[in-house]
């Protein structure tokens, strides 16, 4: 598996593959918009509002990369605009990280 060189995806060694993600929530619809600090900016078309955002960041991962919903979980940042994601192992070998990058 080869990871586009990015500086908001990172290898562990267990094979999974933390995302770096800034959220912008709110937005008139929801789509990449480059890097911000190290991280990808996405803009949300979900609110933050009872974890929505979480939830939907989520699922437009896991649908960004051809995955299930199941293969990305939310690691670090629930109520924070900074989170990490960490797409599981078994799902990185068929993830179109190439979509991230575009």
């Amino acid at each position: 598996m080869t990871l586009p060189p990015t500086t908001y995806l990172r290898l562990e060694k267990t094979g999974a593959v933390i995302v770096d993600i800034h959220v912008i929530p709110n937005a008139s619809r929801t789509q990449p918009d480059g890097e911000h600090d190290g991280a990808l900016r996405v803009r949300l078309h979900a609110p933050p509002v009872d974890g929505k955002a979480n939830l939907a960041l989520q699922a437009w991962l896991a649908d960004t990369l051809g995955l299930s919903k199941r293969d990305v979980d939310l690691i670090r940042g629930q109520t924070s605009k900074r989170k990490q994601l960490r797409v599981s192992a078994a799902a990185c070998e068929k993830a179109d990280w190439s979509a991230l990058a575009s």
